[in-house]
């Protein structure tokens, strides 16, 4: 039985000025340090084959503290790729979320942030629907494979890569997906059989 561990990156330094992330590569916070610290200790006993990574430090910042307190693995690939990243937010990206709400609504902003195929503005937005066109390719082509050896993988992600992910995993609706949630720094832990996901 193989296990995939989904794993959103401790908080960001922007995450903890309340700005939009997306793109831009900021680091882990002190206290996204310690989110992904204790994410390790609570995996410290469980060996991981494989890790997965967006192209941002926060995601790989992440999965190296939480691989340094791996005591069950020695010898795991580590593969980086920026189809993990998180949901590029466009024109939005490093505005703060509160000054943004008092210039165009909390409706509008909330539709930018949780509907499924609604892109904020910019050239580059992305809604959660476009997010999942590079995910799930690479959740099929380079995450799956590893499930199909039998191999423990972790993924080092974002919320919102994660979130198309889960959806997909779980069968979760358009509708359903809008108030799912991704912790920072918090373990989802699906074992997967050949065929389906379940919840651990």
């Amino acid at each position: 039985m193989a296990t995939l561990i989904l794993l959103r990156h401790g908080q960001s330094v922007w995450n903890a000025a309340n700005k939009f992330t997306g793109w831009t590569d900021v680091e882990l916070s002190e206290k996204g340090e310690i989110e992904a610290a204790k994410a390790g200790e609570e995996l410290a006993d469980t060996q991981i084959d494989v890790v997965h990574t967006s192209d941002l430090i926060r995601a790989q910042h992440t999965a190296e503290i939480v691989m340094r307190h791996n005591r069950a693995s020695s010898d795991f690939p580590t593969h980086r790729d920026y189809r993990l990243n998180e949901r590029h937010y466009g024109d939005l990206q490093g505005l703060n979320k509160q000054d943004t709400r008092d210039k165009y609504g909390d409706e509008q902003v909330h539709i930018w942030r949780r509907s499924y195929d609604v892109p904020p503005p910019g050239d580059d937005g992305e809604s959660l629907a476009m997010c999942a066109e590079r995910t799930l390719p690479y959740l099929d082509e380079a995450i799956k494979p590893d499930l199909d050896a039998g191999k423990t993988v972790l993924v080092a992600a974002h919320g919102n890569s994660l979130r198309s992910i889960v959806m997909k995993i779980e069968g979760l609706s358009k509708e359903e997906v809008l108030s799912l949630e991704i912790p920072t720094g918090i373990p989802r832990i699906y074992t997967y059989d050949g065929e389906n996901f379940t919840r651990a």
